[in-house]
């Protein structure tokens, strides 16, 4: 007897989203509010002159770098060019500058129309329960989850104290009380930064209010592509935030994963080897699924599966019903606020 399509979608959808998932954002979650991606930073950077200070080593370098960028993507080149410490870090400033306006305009946005992100309904809806706590996850380093739990009148926390100047939580996980209850927290774990943590010269980070220039005489904490991300990434904080984010991913009963391109082995590893061991749902929204989400899929890994990606009249599904994929004629589905139109009353 063949398996109707759409109630296959339904099925999966509804049990993934009763299961209180982990939710991952990626690139595709950021662009859907007009944060630019890989390929338009890279562009970008093959702008940026080298400062004219740099010694004729450095420069070489650089000319090194931006030749490799006409011919590849962003990580390829990183990794293949080994920068020295001081063109790293003009990566980094330039990536924050050109990059951060775009999250500080959603920021702007945010404070006129509370009702911007689909992500806040869906927050909402999780907390329909006893539950006090969620947990995303993601590469970003832009602040739309956090956005969102603020517009819907949730806490949100991302391994810093709460206030302006906003030091490392070291001692414990800062919570915010309602009378005798903890308030509704949304964790938040950005295993590569976030535009508005910074490490001044003595090493020591720190987060700041939301900004659209960078303040002088720090460094923005954001791990850029290649192969530095995986140093750096054993440093605080990002140390502490991974291991936040494993405790997550390990334990998780069901993964939502919103414009996710499954291309981040600091998170695949965990994810992969929880899809492997337990029956855990695992549900993708993205525009057009990447080939390692692909990849990823059908490799036989994850036992209960259901993507949804773009299609000219709708949506095209895939699931282990439907490996090859299969259209699905109507709305939309592949975007967060359609998804969530179908599985919350």
């Amino acid at each position: 007897m063949s398996v109707d399509p759409r109630k296959s979608l339904l099925e999966l959808a509804q049990e993934c989203v009763s299961r209180t998932p982990v939710i991952i954002l990626g690139s595709g979650a950021s662009a859907a509010h007009g944060i630019p991606g890989m390929p338009k930073l890279k562009a970008h950077l093959e702008t940026i002159a080298c400062p004219s200070t740099a010694e004729e080593l450095e420069v070489t370098k650089w000319d090194e770098f931006q030749s490799k960028l006409t011919t590849t993507d962003l990580e390829t080149a990183l990794d293949e060019v080994r920068l020295p410490e001081s063109l790293t870090a003009l990566v980094v400033e330039s990536t924050w500058d050109y990059l951060a306006p775009f999250d500080h305009q959603v920021f702007e946005r945010a404070v006129l129309d509370h009702n911007l992100f689909p992500l806040t309904k869906l927050f909402q809806h999780l907390f329909n329960s006893t539950r006090r706590e969620i947990h995303v996850v993601t590469p970003n380093y832009d602040r739309i989850a956090e956005y969102a739990a603020d517009v819907g009148k949730l806490e949100h926390y991302t391994g810093f104290n709460y206030g302006h100047i906003r030091s490392r939580a070291v001692t414990g996980t800062p919570r915010i009380h309602v009378g005798n209850s903890v308030s509704r927290t949304v964790n938040i774990w950005k295993v590569h930064g976030s535009f508005d943590w910074f490490r001044d010269g003595d090493g020591i980070v720190f987060g700041l209010p939301v900004s659209n220039s960078r303040p002088p005489h720090v460094m923005p904490v954001i791990v850029t592509p290649g192969i530095e991300k995986y140093r750096l990434t054993h440093d605080e904080p990002f140390h502490f935030i991974k291991s936040a984010a494993d405790l997550a991913l390990k334990t998780a009963d069901a993964y939502l994963c919103i414009g996710y391109g499954f291309n981040d082995t600091h998170l695949q590893t965990t994810l992969v080897e929880r899809c492997r061991e337990k029956d855990v749902p695992l549900v993708l929204l993205t525009k057009s699924i990447s080939p390692a989400a692909k990849a990823f899929l059908e490799s036989g890994k994850c036992g209960k599966y259901l993507a949804i990606e773009e299609s000219p009249n709708g949506c095209r599904i895939f699931s282990k019903e439907f490996p090859a994929g299969e259209e699905i004629a109507g709305s939309p589905t592949w975007q967060l606020g359609e998804f969530l139109k179908l599985v919350i009353s």
